[in-house]
């Protein structure tokens, strides 16, 4: 995707971009490695990285030329490039973007220190690239929606040997943390590479606890237990929460609750299609929950965009009035919080289709009791 470099390149009037964001140069070239940077003029793309990673580039990312930092470091070397390729030009000013929302301080210190003493007689401007890169991940291609949806499918198939698990266990003493261990075995038995953020399984009153730690603490019956888990496949994110309960006996308000929050993501997803506002998606469900006397127990937005990374932009939020468009993936999931007690959440990853939108999750979501 060299062009695009260049579409960013002509777009901020740069002479030279850098980019630091692992999810941006793996989308951009292909590289995965766990350290690099990209560098890119106008003719010509880079990739910057050490010697434990120079043959993955070389295998990974063949288009680049790649360039072994040894002991100079980044700075002194894209110092070094920038000079020779800029030497004969006579440049006085030279513009160079970088990602103001991936770069620490310190990194970027360096950058500011050591283009001034090596690029003498040259004023260099570091331009902010805030979302311009970014944006290239929001539409998905064809072959990037299927590596979710397997990611996706790799979830569902782990959730159905789960709940099996949980049935035959929780009477003889099962824990938070061996469920969401559990979980992630089974998903990692299905082809995943790993998991795509901490894996949480929150009982009782931890369900209240959005992003609840599995703690060592035993499923208890008339308990609800919210499991929020995804994985990693070929480089792509999944995405999932259900809410079981654990035995037979469901009080009022738990199952008042449960529906409350499956009507509302029902809602939100029957409304999803290219051209919606994502604050607009947001607010559908927002109001169904508002309306059942809960609205001060919803405190998060309703789903973010997922891809290399697992949260990615667009969202379905209050304060997002990004548009829809054919290829977004983005998950959609509400949830109802009350301190101390418990919490219900439900979440499905959907992508947006040129008349509406696919489901890429096929796990049950009426209530489970196990």
């Amino acid at each position: 995707m060299k062009e695009q470099l260049v579409q960013v390149i002509d777009k901020k009037d740069l002479q030279v971009l850098i980019l630091t964001d692992g999810y941006n140069i793996h989308h951009l070239s292909g590289y995965r490695g766990h350290t690099g940077m990209l560098v890119a003029f106008q003719g010509e793309q880079y990739i910057l990285t050490d010697s434990r990673y120079t043959e993955q580039v070389e295998l990974e990312a063949p288009e680049f030329t790649c360039v072994d930092i040894g002991r100079e470091g980044y700075s002194k070397t894209i110092a070094a490039m920038v000079q020779k390729a800029f030497a004969k030009e006579g440049r006085s000013t030279l513009r160079i973007g970088f990602e103001n929302k991936e770069i620490s301080y310190m990194q970027y210190q360096a950058f500011v220190d050591t283009f001034a003493k090596e690029l003498t007689g040259m004023q260099v401007e570091f331009v902010p690239l805030e979302d311009a890169v970014n944006v290239y991940r929001e539409v998905k291609t064809e072959d990037e929606i299927a590596k979710l949806a397997r990611a996706e499918q790799i979830g569902d198939e782990a959730f159905t040997e789960i709940v099996k698990f949980i049935h035959e266990n929780w009477k003889d003493g099962l824990t938070e943390q061996r469920v969401a261990l559990q979980l992630e075995y089974e998903m990692r038995l299905r082809g995943a590479e790993g998991t795509s953020f901490d894996t949480i399984a929150a009982s009782g009153s931890n369900s209240s606890l959005p992003h609840a730690m599995p703690q060592p603490k035993l499923l208890t019956e008339g308990d609800f237990l919210t499991m929020d888990f995804g994985c990693m496949y070929q480089g792509y994110c999944s995405d999932m929460t259900r809410t079981i309960h654990i035995g037979e006996v469901v009080e009022s308000e738990q199952k008042k609750v449960y529906d409350t929050v499956l009507q509302a993501q029902l809602a939100a997803l029957s409304v999803v299609k290219p051209g919606m506002v994502c604050s607009d998606v947001d607010k559908c469900a927002r109001d169904i929950i508002a309306d059942a006397g809960y609205g001060d127990y919803f405190g998060h937005g309703l789903g973010h965009s997922v891809g290399l990374f697992i949260h990615e932009e667009p969202r379905f939020s209050m304060k997002c009035d990004a548009v829809l468009k054919p290829g977004v993936v983005i998950t959609v999931e509400p949830g109802i919080y009350l301190p101390g007690r418990f919490g219900v959440r439900i979440e499905d990853m959907i992508v947006v289709t040129e008349d509406g939108y696919q489901n890429l999750a096929s796990s049950p979501k009426e209530l489970i009791c196990v």
